[in-house]
């Protein structure tokens, strides 16, 4: 297994390829937009740029892994010849259902198709195409490159030689992969998402600001960074759009989204990709409060 295709040039999508190409796999990756695919490997350029800068890899390395990577618009062309394929499009259902029921449609009866969903079933995304045995969830952490943990997801008719593949294969990247059941959020998300979730409505029911809470879970439960910073970082509407899968999974009103994080969204507050969530990213107030407009 040495060609991987990688669908979606965004923050997970660039970092997927970027860990496969520097790991010597062929990587091919696709997006519908010529911009995305330039921004998806500037990004990569820099941050190789960083790893040299720190002796991490030489420049030898880096004009490798770049050299390792091709870009392509058209999926079709991009899907062909691929051992595996990595979905990493945005988390929206109806967008990887096409995905999927596409890919079915074109590639060999042999390619393992895996998603990188956060929250997303995977025996629902599976059941679109004609080999549900061969789809998995491969959930990467954000920065890609430097988080060791993979979940792997296996749905109902995952095979247990697809599971091993993907398994063996996450080790060989130098990731930690652990294997996790098919429910809305898995593990990750389902613990982290509800912290963050009632840190906003610690913060909407006046409990404490911003910097407080951060302040409270950084030096008082040893997290590198607080929840709402964390939030920023992942992005609000990524937030909303998996506390609604999993509220919409379980029916259950603790996963009920706080009414904040739905304001914020609307008002497009999205956090770092937007230069504004809960802190401010804009050049001059880097990192700052943002206004207590949204709060209680």
């Amino acid at each position: 297994m040495k060609n991987i295709a990688v669908i979606g040039a965004g923050t997970m999508g660039n970092g997927i390829a970027h860990t496969f190409a520097q790991s010597g796999f062929s990587v091919k990756l696709i997006d519908i937009s010529e911009d995305s695919l330039k921004r998806g490997m500037d990004t990569i350029a820099r941050n190789l740029d960083r790893m040299v800068a720190k002796e991490k890899i030489s420049e030898s390395d880096k004009a490798i892994t770049l050299g390792n990577i091709k870009t392509f618009t058209n999926t079709e062309e991009g899907v062909k010849n691929a051992d595996l394929i990595v979905e990493a499009a945005t988390e929206n259902l109806n967008l990887k259902l096409k995905i999927f029921k596409q890919l079915s449609d074109i590639c060999s009866n042999d390619t393992i198709l895996a998603t990188n969903t956060s929250s997303i079933s995977i025996t629902q995304i599976a059941a679109v195409t004609s080999r549900p045995e061969n789809v998995i969830g491969m959930h990467f952490m954000n920065p890609v490159p430097i988080m060791k943990l993979v979940e792997i997801i296996r749905g109902y008719n995952t095979s247990d030689e697809v599971t091993s593949t993907i398994m063996e294969l996450s080790k060989t990247l130098g990731k930690v992969p652990t294997e996790v059941n098919d429910y809305p959020g898995f593990v990750a998300n389902r613990i982290l998402m509800p912290m963050i979730n009632e840190s906003i409505e610690t913060l909407y029911n006046g409990v404490a600001g911003v910097e407080e809470i951060d302040t409270v879970m950084k030096l008082g439960m040893a997290h590198p960074m607080g929840p709402l910073q964390l939030a920023d970082f992942i992005g609000l509407d990524v937030c909303l759009s998996i506390l609604n899968v999993m509220y919409d999974g379980f029916k259950n009103p603790k996963y009920a989204p706080c009414p904040l994080l739905v304001n914020m969204v609307m008002a497009g507050k999205l956090g770092v990709k937007s230069g504004a969530g809960f802190y401010d990213y804009s050049e001059s107030r880097k990192a700052e409060k943002v206004s207590k407009q949204f709060v209680k």
